[in-house]
């Protein structure tokens, strides 16, 4: 792991100069007296972004894929033995999270027992109950006693089948017990894995998940959990290639993935090390195991260079030994670029985009005042200069037009604000169309109708109604979105034209990749409610947790909604108040220069030598945020090594 561990550790140090010039760029507005609270919040928000990040890779795919194995040799192969529970079987038999949390002081597994099945509450919401879990220690420096703590893991438990059905499975997928009634259901319903590791403590996390019997009785994985992932990685068996099991996983509840979401999708063939001859020859192993490759991405229908075929096992097995023949031979390596290039680009952009481009802009408008500002000094300096006779007249004339120059500024200031409070009024408006209270009615209806429906028809119209409801929400919103967009467009152009900005176009209120969310979780409560054919037991409970669950992400989505509402009706016109405050802060200092100057017992020298300085300042002023534009400037780590791989390649040539 090598490789992607050095590309994390790139991307934390990227990550980590980013937050310094964002937190400098804070600290010179407020030294200049140029700060302001819009951008102060602004700031703030872009930090809070770049130290909350975190990567998520999921592994997915049928019980006895390796999924489990794979996560061993690719993390945890430096214990020297394994550490997740992986033999044959089934061995993960609750999603499981691995992360590093800063907030705990030790290392521990949290388990949450099956029974938390019987209430219609989301593990994300259990997740804030901490005396729900059993609390186990873990100790990273004893493998031995990890590899016993992450079998707990594995634990299943004997249970009549009326429970097993209570608790959401059906009992043809379980392990009946005995010959009897009794079935084995999994003793824990989801698994949370704190303990430093290298990868993990820099913001990487992993999830591993069961197989089909748990993605479909756990509706939280698919609804939230694996969109929610960076990467998604499929396990399949090189010895079985994709069957029938593998198909349903793959079609109902990956593939959608890469359109809904900014997902990566691979697929992993796992065991080539079943296909290796030595009779045969290297030549026909290769060859067969690409014929599976090219059949495999037919069947999935995506790139054959997205299927990646390797041995877990024998690459695990080739770290422990430090038998690098071996581990080439594995071809884990190649599973290990990929990741650190797909997963790390895609993080470098979104960025890039939320962050690094929003804050030079703000820096850009900074150095447009200071340039303006700059220019004015020295034209006046120079002006003082050619009129060293009548100089202190020529002062008192210098400082009307300033101040003539800040009333101008002050009044566009006002202005701004006032048009500020325009949008802030139509943020109320987009805020309205998606109330709160409005979505609780919708939840109201769908909670009775579920309750009172006897057939799958009545469940089907009340779940289409209930969806009908909160799409026609966001049809008002739309519009009065495109109302508050072409006021503040409206805002930029006489702005632009008045005085002309760099690089600024106009914030404008996005509503469609919500659209676009609302829409993917629809799909997934249409695919849900086609597939009920009859009212079992066990599907009257799972389709109550189910529409929970699926109810808590669409209740997610509306906050979401009205915090961007609220935050874009803010900050929509910060760009043009910063720039307008700067100027008046600046003019205003200007001011007191000049008045300064005017004192009659100042000696013309003198005040050439004090505008000289002035000048100086913003010169200094105008360095410094040059340095921390080309710093925020400077290429990601991924694209700055694809550029010295381009210009090695031309200078090769």
């Amino acid at each position: 792991m090598e490789r992607l561990d050095r590309h994390v550790d790139a991307y934390v140090t990227w990550k980590r100069d980013l937050i310094r010039e964002i937190t400098r760029y804070r600290s010179w507005l407020a030294h200049n007296r140029l700060s302001s609270e819009a951008v102060d919040a602004r700031l703030e928000r872009a930090l809070r972004v770049l130290r909350t990040d975190h990567i998520t890779l999921a592994f997915v795919g049928e019980y006895s894929r390796g999924k489990t194995e794979l996560i061993n040799s690719l993390f945890f192969s430096s214990y020297g033995q394994r550490i997740l529970p992986s033999r044959a079987g089934r061995t993960t038999m609750c999603p499981t999270e691995l992360l590093f949390d800063p907030r705990s002081e030790r290392s521990y597994i949290r388990l949450l027992p099956i029974e938390s099945r019987l209430e219609d509450t989301s593990i994300a919401q259990l997740k804030r109950t901490s005396r729900l879990w059993l609390n186990l220690p873990l100790d990273p420096r004893d493998p031995q006693s990890m590899a016993e703590a992450f079998a707990q893991v594995a634990q299943t438990k004997t249970v009549p089948v009326e429970q097993a059905i209570a608790l959401g499975f059906d009992p043809a997928t379980l392990e009946s017990v005995g010959g009897g009634d009794d079935v084995l259901v999994p003793a824990w319903r989801h698994a949370m894995v704190n303990f430093d590791h290298p990868l993990l403590r820099q913001g990487l996390r992993i999830l591993d998940t069961p197989g089909l019997n748990a993605l479909g009785s756990e509706p939280e994985l698919t609804l939230s959990m694996l969109p929610n992932a960076q990467a998604i990685v499929f396990l399949l068996s090189a010895d079985t290639g994709v069957t029938a099991s593998d198909m349903q996983i793959w079609q109902q509840h990956i593939r959608q993935l890469d359109e809904d979401t900014q997902n990566s999708l691979f697929a992993v063939l796992n065991k080539i090390d079943v296909l290796w001859d030595d009779v045969a020859g290297e030549a026909f192993v290769q060859n067969a195991i690409e014929q599976i490759r090219e059949t495999t991405a037919q069947q999935l229908g995506i790139d054959a260079a997205d299927v990646l075929p390797l041995s877990a096992k024998q690459a695990l097995m080739a770290k422990i030994r430090g038998d690098q023949a071996l581990l080439e031979r594995s071809q884990l390596a190649e599973l290990e670029q990929l990741l650190s290039q797909r997963i790390l680009a895609q993080k470098e952009r979104l960025l890039e985009d939320q962050v690094v481009l929003q804050v030079m802009a703000l820096i850009q408008n900074s150095q447009h005042a200071l340039r303006l500002r700059l220019e004015k000094v020295i034209e006046q300096r120079d002006l003082l200069a050619s009129h060293q006779q009548g100089s202190g007249q020529m002062l008192l004339e210098l400082t009307a037009r300033t101040r003539h120059e800040h009333n101008r500024h002050h009044k566009r200031l006002l202005d701004l604000k006032t048009n500020q409070r325009l949008l802030q009024r139509q943020g109320e408006l987009l805020r309205a169309a998606i109330r709160a209270e409005r979505l609780e009615e919708h939840l109201t209806r769908l909670r009775r109708s579920l309750t009172g429906s006897l057939t799958t028809l009545g469940i089907n119209l009340a779940i289409l109604h209930f969806f009908r409801s909160v799409e026609q929400d966001l049809g008002i919103l739309e519009q009065e979105a495109e109302r508050a967009n072409k006021m503040v467009s409206a805002i930029y152009r006489r702005h632009s034209e008045e005085n002309p900005l760099h690089g600024i176009d106009p914030p404008l209120f996005q509503l469609q990749p919500y659209q676009r969310e609302l829409r993917a979780l629809q799909g997934k409560a249409d695919q849900f409610r086609l597939q009920l054919k009859t009212l079992l037991t066990e599907q009257r409970t799972l389709t109550r947790r189910f529409f929970a669950t699926l109810v808590q992400e669409v209740i997610g989505l509306h906050q979401r909604l009205r915090q961007e509402a609220e935050r874009w009706s803010g900050d929509a016109l910060t760009p043009l108040l910063q720039f307008s405050l700067e100027h008046k802060q600046q003019l205003e200092t200007h001011m007191l220069r000049l008045k300064s100057l005017a004192k009659e017992s100042q000696q013309n020298s003198q005040r050439g030598q004090l505008l000289t300085r002035y000048s100086g300042e913003l010169e200094q002023q105008l360095t410094q945020a040059a340095e921390m534009l080309r710093a925020l400037r400077r290429p990601a780590p991924l694209r700055r090594q694809s550029k010295v791989v381009s210009l090695s390649s031309v200078q090769i040539s």
